[in-house]
């Protein structure tokens, strides 16, 4: 089983009251809220975090990409990646993902990832991402209708530039170029490509097709996840695809201390915070034309059930006690060695082979950041490392899973 350590870049100075019930924070969240000062400590503190994580073994290191919104500040995730490139050395830099759809010309990501994998000598994992509505439609301007669209030509022209031998003229419904001839190529000829999704069979279909990475990212926790995680699966399984498990992954906010009891007392405060900044309004989530009739149709066939609904209410209101939190599969949390048993059970139902863990959330300080990654990579991992160790990993680059083969590296080392 491999391992990512996600930076999900929250400012960490909003007002107790923000947001209003019903308001979200994306979009439109009022900007005078940002000290621009602290918003630099905030991204100097992650790529802190992400280099401690390397040496505590980690296997990946990831990033993604969101726009007008506190809850997540990378708009663009290759910028934070090259700041961790250039001062780790195996672990592998999960872009997770570029906005495909929002890039003219899609060029662009072409060379950037290029450039991400010659700098980290060969350990780029290119995730495309069709992006959130809030993202894509409202702060980017892109009807919805057109979406996934762009985001395929995108993919076609992406994976040409890489390839081709030879300079070629492209001619899409969005882009057209004359002279494509990428300076400089990938030093993988073709980078892991990871696509997050939710539900959508058309996602679905790419990656079974292609034989891409699967990344359900969601903080909703175990109890919501599963009967999409499981409807994809057998989606796969009726398409006679691969079910190797290296091609899922699934983040997962985790909590690690010494005792249960110092768990709660660390990381309430910050989980609370997390829940309550990350949802949108409802009016910027639900564009029409963002999901397709196939897509819409298997959501209502999974429609959650009133206790469901509660629970996520109740969680993002900050109204769940912390063990609440922990009992719905929001969170993991306590000693290395009940978040291990825990993370096992969820790595086993789930078929999850690529745990992408969310190890600062919200508000919390670095230093407890620091120890939850610490302990999670010398007391936690060691633990799961057998899990599907039978199953090859095409999904991660080759520099990184030499890491696992010779030894994970500890923390201090």
């Amino acid at each position: 089983m491999k391992f990512h350590w996600f930076a999900e870049v929250t400012y960490d100075g909003l007002p107790p009251d923000f947001p209003a019930p019903g308001q979200g924070g994306w979009v439109d969240s009022p900007i005078a809220m940002a000290d621009p000062a602290r918003v630099g400590a905030n991204y100097r503190m992650f790529i802190r975090l992400m280099q401690q994580a390397e040496r505590a073994g980690f296997d990946g290191l990831a990033v993604n990409e969101h726009h007008q919104t506190p809850f997540a500040m990378t708009p663009s995730p290759n910028l934070l990646a090259a700041s961790v490139a250039s001062t780790t050395e195996k672990a592998a830099i999960l872009v997770i993902g570029d906005s495909l759809a929002l890039y003219n010309p899609p060029t662009r990501v072409a060379e950037e990832m290029a450039y991400l994998d010659c700098l980290s000598e060969g350990r780029l994992i290119a995730g495309f991402v069709f992006g959130t509505p809030m993202d894509s439609t409202h702060a980017y301007g892109r009807p919805p209708i057109e979406l996934r669209e762009r985001f395929h030509e995108a993919r076609e022209l992406i994976l040409r530039a890489w390839e081709e031998p030879e300079s070629f003229a492209f001619n899409g419904r969005y882009t057209q170029l004359r002279h494509v001839n990428l300076w400089p190529r990938p030093i993988q000829r073709r980078p892991p490509i990871w696509v997050p999704g939710s539900s959508s069979p058309e996602t679905w279909e790419l990656v079974t097709r292609e034989n891409y990475c699967y990344g359900h990212l969601s903080f909703s926790g175990l109890k919501a996840a599963k009967p999409l995680v499981d409807g994809y699966w057998d989606y796969v399984a009726a398409h006679d695809g691969d079910l190797n498990p290296h091609r899922m992954a699934f983040t997962q906010i985790v909590c690690v201390a010494d005792t249960d009891r110092e768990a709660e007392q660390k990381y309430a405060e910050a989980v609370r915070y997390f829940q309550r900044v990350r949802d949108p309004a409802t009016r910027w989530a639900t564009p029409p034309g963002y999901h397709s009739s196939a897509a819409m149709a298997g959501m209502l066939r999974r429609t959650t059930t009133p206790e469901a609904r509660e629970d996520k209410r109740r969680a993002v209101s900050g109204e769940m006690s912390f063990w609440e939190y922990d009992e719905k599969g929001y969170i993991v949390a306590g000693t290395p060695d009940r978040v291990a048993q825990r993370l096992r059970e969820l790595a086993t139902e789930l078929r999850v082979g690529q745990l992408i863990a969310s190890l600062h959330m919200g508000n919390l300080p670095e230093e407890t950041a620091a120890m939850n990654t610490h302990l999670f990579g010398t007391k936690v991992i060691p633990q799961l490392r057998d899990l599907w160790a039978d199953r090859p990993d095409h999904w991660t680059p080759e520099v990184s899973r030499a890491r696992v083969g010779a030894g994970s590296l500890v923390a201090g080392s």
